[in-house]
């Protein structure tokens, strides 16, 4: 008799298969109101080092960390008219407090462009206070009518940065600076997230924006997925705020700014574009635990080498965690970290004591190995950086593999609906067929000039969009 499977089989229901890995995975739980969500410590983990990593790459470019409130005055919305009118459907508003009707309604904050605009205002008064480059760690609400953990949620947790520069160009340089130097290496280098760096259609550019940098991933189920943002804001803040310098020349002059942003969907990210049947598969460089270390049995010989090796391991630079619960049986423990997607385990029992060896699994590529004990320390550094680099990999012969080169708004919407990506020019799509695209639930991800990169601008010759049903 076959067994059950511990998680429903992707191909069979890969919704399903999501939240099945986010249960028994342990990331996250539905929080009592509808769309929040419990961050669980092994999810948490996960958040934090992206954290971490992300916050030392914004403040090498040289921006600082500051908070602002999480309540914002109604009417600051209101000053940016597209604004307040791409917000109204999800903002949550607050009537009372203390017990009595509050004279004006104060909103949740949804995202921080106004407030921030409110300070800026103050603190800006001359040429030499530019550029000023401010990021916050918060969290925010946007009230969610189909809510996903980690995907989208009612609250969430994000850094949004936002800066106000002198010139026009120097704004443009530094949204896209953010999104190639802080996002895409950061996704790419650590988190092994292929990516699709494009420009958002001005359909589907950020409310109150010039331009809007994207950073699209396609999933393990063909469907693609917002990673992050980096805007171009022109003036339109500035004038609402009265944001203004004294330049050089004397003349009071208005900033140019920039905002850009990236979330806990970076967790559900990761587990639909690297997650198999079996359930996660960590990055070895973001894995809060890169190597576990199992005893198979509670023989004190085995304990002891199992607390030896996790020593070296450590010594060696390595995360470790050792497993010595040696009252929970072994096959369950084993599967557990194999649902945790820890990259490396290291399991040891009497039998391989006698050998001198370990047994090695690895998670990304599977298989096990009996490895000699005392090469463990040299061997599995470079193993871990083998497994981070086969995991981009196979996310990038994924997606192109399942992106197909169409010519007509017909032939994108038969690509998108059979899960995969479709490319196609500009010219041929157009927002019409952006349009007539978005009433069969497929959205233009992108746009990307015919080499691959960013373009200047919508519509720019050669133009190419990539077309999918998203998340």
């Amino acid at each position: 008799m076959a067994k059950t499977p511990v998680l429903t089989p992707r191909v069979e229901d890969f919704p399903r298969w999501y939240q099945d890995v986010i249960n028994k995975a342990e990331l996250a739980d539905n929080g009592p109101v509808r769309g929040t969500m419990v961050i669980r410590p092994y999810g948490y983990g996960l958040w934090e080092r992206m954290q971490q990593d992300m916050d030392a790459r914004i403040k090498a470019v040289g921006v600082q960390n500051a908070y602002f409130p999480l309540f914002i005055p109604r009417s600051y919305l209101a000053r940016e008219a597209d604004h307040v009118e791409g917000f109204a459907p999800e903002l949550a508003v607050v009537t009372h407090g203390g017990g009595k009707e509050l004279e004006e309604p104060v909103v949740v904050r949804p995202t921080s462009e106004t407030i921030v605009n409110e300070y800026f205002s103050k603190w800006v008064q001359s040429y030499r206070d530019l550029p000023l480059l401010i990021n916050q760690w918060a969290n925010v609400v946007r009230w969610e009518l189909r809510p996903r953990l980690f995907l989208r949620t009612t609250e969430f947790l994000w850094q949004e940065g936002h800066t106000a520069h002198a010139t026009y160009e120097d704004a443009r340089d530094f949204a896209a600076r953010i999104h190639r130097e802080v996002y895409a290496r950061f996704m790419e280098d650590v988190l092994a997230m292929d990516l699709v760096l494009g420009r958002k259609t001005a359909r589907e550019r950020f409310a109150g924006a010039l331009n809007t940098l994207t950073l699209e991933g396609m999933m393990g189920d063909g469907k693609a997925l917002q990673l992050g943002t980096s805007h171009e804001l022109g003036q339109n803040f500035a004038r609402a705020f009265h944001t203004s310098y004294l330049s050089k020349d004397g003349e009071q002059e208005l900033v140019w700014q920039t905002s850009w942003g990236s979330t806990t969907r970076m967790v559900g990210a990761l587990v639909m574009m690297h997650g198999d049947d079996n359930g996660l598969r960590i990055p070895p460089r973001l894995a809060p635990i890169q190597v576990v270390v199992l005893a198979i049995k509670g023989d004190e010989a085995v304990l002891a080498k199992v607390r030896e090796i996790g020593d070296l391991l450590t010594a060696a630079g390595v995360r470790v965690h050792v497993d010595d619960r040696t009252d929970t049986p072994f096959g369950r423990r084993a599967v557990d970290w194999e649902l945790k997607g820890v990259p490396i385990r290291v399991e040891i029992g009497p039998r391989d004591l006698e050998g001198g060896t370990a047994m090695v699994a690895r998670r990304i590529p599977g298989g096990k190995e009996p490895v000699r004990a005392e090469l463990l320390p040299e061997l599995l550094p470079k193993v871990l950086e083998e497994d981070q680099a086969l995991l981009l990999r196979q996310a990038r012969e994924r997606r192109k593999a399942r992106t197909t080169d169409v010519t007509t708004m017909e032939e994108a919407a038969e690509a998108a609906a059979a899960g995969g990506w479709a490319r196609i020019r500009w010219a041929d799509l157009g927002p019409e067929g952006e349009a007539a695209l978005a009433e069969r639930s497929v959205s233009v991800r992108c746009l990307v000039t015919e080499d691959g990169a960013v373009p200047d601008a919508d519509d720019a010759p050669g133009n190419v969009a990539f077309v999918a049903r998203a998340y």
